[in-house]
């Protein structure tokens, strides 16, 4: 069983940031022919020699189990909840297990977004094998994009773009949260986050935080950035200044006054603090934001 689409390319879909090349799911069955020869010409590969392509691909297996390997990664056993990036002139290979089969569901795409992830480290050919687990949310999104591309109305390629972007971030924050899911890690972090909050006009060392939830600093500190992608004190610095927000627009308190109120030793300590995470001044927030408030 397969359902598939292989699409064409147009110059002015490039301007959007992603442009879907093609999207499956297909069941191998136990001890079928794999790769199946009904692909383009460009997509076949053999067991024997593997495939290099020119684009990007998201591989997302659901049941059975296979391996995979490539440039830089050995043969490695791939089960059903684990994910596998094919990257732009990367060689791969991969297959089902004869005894298993699997079934797999895909989406290939190119442009300028995905090409920024992987110069800022979110993708690497390092990491090709994400475990994520049998999630509806990703498997809802790859039905979702099998049945545009099946319709092909209007502007689809666009729709397809935020279905493939949708798709890289749940995929990216589900290998992120898979190891935590389950324990009593996350229950301690999101006390940890409610302290902060709480204590947000104070200035609570890090450490002091850890203990309050019971957990060693170097272990609060590593979690709470694969948790929340900030270190502790970032994450404190950037709630700082989301709270200076709140009071810049809905309050008549001066500069001066909230940054008292949330900790900094000066207005000017505020002000640098601010500028550095807004792009802009206290006072140039405030008219922003509150010039269409009467």
């Amino acid at each position: 069983m397969a359902n598939y689409k292989y699409l064409i390319e147009q110059d002015q879909d490039y301007k959007w940031g992603v442009v879907v090349t093609t999207i499956g799911q297909q069941v191998i069955p136990a001890g079928a022919v794999y790769p199946s020869i009904d692909h383009p010409r460009r997509y076949l590969f053999s067991k024997e020699k593997g495939r290099i392509l020119d684009e990007y691909q998201i591989v997302y297996i659901t049941k059975g189990q296979g391996w995979f390997m490539s440039k830089h990664m050995k043969k490695t056993l791939v089960t059903a909840g684990d994910v596998f990036f094919l990257f732009p002139g990367e060689w791969h290979n991969y297959a089902p297990d004869p005894a298993t089969g699997w079934e797999e569901s895909w989406i290939g795409f190119k442009g300028t977004y995905a090409e920024n992830l992987l110069k800022e480290g979110f993708l690497s050919p390092d990491k090709p094998l994400l475990i994520i687990g049998i999630l509806d949310c990703v498997w809802n999104l790859f039905n979702r994009a099998c049945s545009v591309a099946r319709d092909q109305r209007i502007a689809f390629q666009q729709e397809l773009s935020g279905i493939a972007i949708n798709l890289l971030g749940t995929v990216y924050a589900s290998e992120k949260q898979y190891g935590l899911k389950g324990s009593e890690v996350i229950d301690q972090l999101e006390e940890s986050k409610k302290y902060m909050f709480e204590h947000v006009s104070d200035n609570p060392q890090m450490e002091e935080i850890s203990e309050v939830i019971s957990m060693g600093y170097s272990r609060f500190r590593r979690l709470f950035k694969d948790y929340t992608g900030l270190s502790p004190a970032s994450y404190f610095a950037e709630l700082k200044i989301s709270r200076g927000k709140e009071l810049l627009t809905n309050t008549e308190m001066t500069c001066q006054e909230i940054a008292y109120s949330l900790g900094f030793q000066s207005s000017s300590y505020f002000n640098t603090a601010f500028f550095k995470r807004a792009g802009m001044t206290p006072m140039q927030y405030r008219k922003l934001t509150r010039r269409n408030i009467v």
